[in-house]
């Protein structure tokens, strides 16, 4: 019998992160801030990865990122873990080269089979990024756990940073919602692989769309992030913290994964989505009226979902027009304005 392999798990993907106000308690008790000159961005400002510099025109971009099983095929679960590992380092303008994986494997329970198939999986997305897998390290563990530690590439006048927000940007999101809950209802047995396909198709896409646009358009976005586990609200509450900014969201303009909806209502849900409403509902003020479901999608733990993009209104419909050729789901989903007395405000 095929083993399932969220079946080996209590949590997965990104839905298995620490929750943020935890995290962010946690290490508030640190000292997060580099004395090093060299060091562009460090943990204070919880970015997507950390940025070091080499020579005026290079910088090291770099990051880790590994989580329990998501889906039950391994072969894909190797593919989104890795897609999810190198988003962070496009999420902030650079390019990966080097990946180092992470991997904890139950051998008295499983097929070692089932880890080569994993590693197959993530060697398969490491070729498409034309980044190299130059080792890592294992150990024999109560469950699966993967990821990589991912090295990149950024010219440091061009990298792109959550704190950057200009007020009268527009907000690009560039995959779907709906990750978390259609992979809880994976696990309840509520859907299949097939029938999640779209979900399953968005996670395994590269974040990359420095190819897609020109050096000009490329300096139109003035800060990014990647919507992983904190959900859409969360990440987004971040960008605004750290650019002293508001960031309107038009809900009606939000790209929705197919039967996202239909699971939320069937209450596909994790710990996640409890623990982001909890860390950001303090600072985000409805506008508009909406349905339980509705709002559940907000806060929706996303594992290898979209970059969010704060762009200069003059640009953001062309470079949306081209980065919909291969994210078809892209959409402008509203726009930043002035700090006021909240981080984000939902409209219709």
């Amino acid at each position: 019998m095929k083993t399932r392999l969220t079946q080996t798990v209590q949590k997965g993907g990104c839905a298995a992160k620490i929750s943020a106000e935890v995290l962010r308690e946690t290490l508030g008790k640190l000292d997060l801030t580099s004395n090093d000159p060299d060091v562009l961005i460090d943990g204070k400002d919880f970015d997507d990865a950390g940025i070091y510099q080499i020579t005026n025109d290079i910088a090291l971009v770099q990051t880790l990122d590994f989580f329990t099983p998501i889906v039950d095929t391994p072969f894909l679960f190797g593919q989104i873990a890795t897609v999810n590992a190198l988003s962070d380092v496009y999420a902030m303008g650079g390019i990966p080269k080097t990946c180092m994986a992470i991997l904890a494997f139950p051998l008295a329970t499983l097929d070692p089979e089932i880890m080569a198939e994993i590693l197959l999986g993530a060697q398969s997305k490491i070729k498409e990024a034309n980044a190299s897998l130059v080792g890592g390290h294992s150990i024999d563990d109560d469950t699966i756990k993967f990821g990589l530690s991912v090295t990149g590439l950024v010219n440091p006048k061009q990298m792109w940073t959550n704190k950057n927000a200009r007020a009268g940007d527009l907000l690009i999101l560039t995959k779907g919602l709906g990750t978390g809950t259609l992979t809880a209802g994976l696990k309840n047995s509520d859907y299949s692989e097939e029938q999640i396909q779209e979900a399953l198709d968005s996670m395994a896409t590269l974040n990359q769309i420095q190819d897609l646009i020109s050096t000009d358009e490329l300096t139109a976005i003035h800060a990014a992030t990647d919507v992983t586990g904190f959900g859409l609200l969360g990440h987004a509450m971040q960008v605004a913290k750290a650019s002293g900014a508001t960031l309107k969201i038009q809900f009606s303009k939000l790209p929705i994964l197919n039967l996202a909806f239909d699971s939320l209502k069937a209450e596909n849900l994790t710990k996640a989505h409890r623990s982001n409403h909890s860390y950001t509902h303090e600072h985000v003020r409805m506008l508009t009226s909406l349905e339980k479901h509705e709002e559940q999608i907000l806060v929706d733990p996303q594992t290898s979902g979209g970059l969010l993009l704060s762009v200069d209104p003059k640009s953001a419909v062309s470079l949306l027009t081209k980065i919909k050729t291969r994210f078809p789901k892209a959409a402008i989903i509203g726009e930043v304005t002035k700090a006021g007395s909240h981080r984000i405000e939902i409209y219709e």
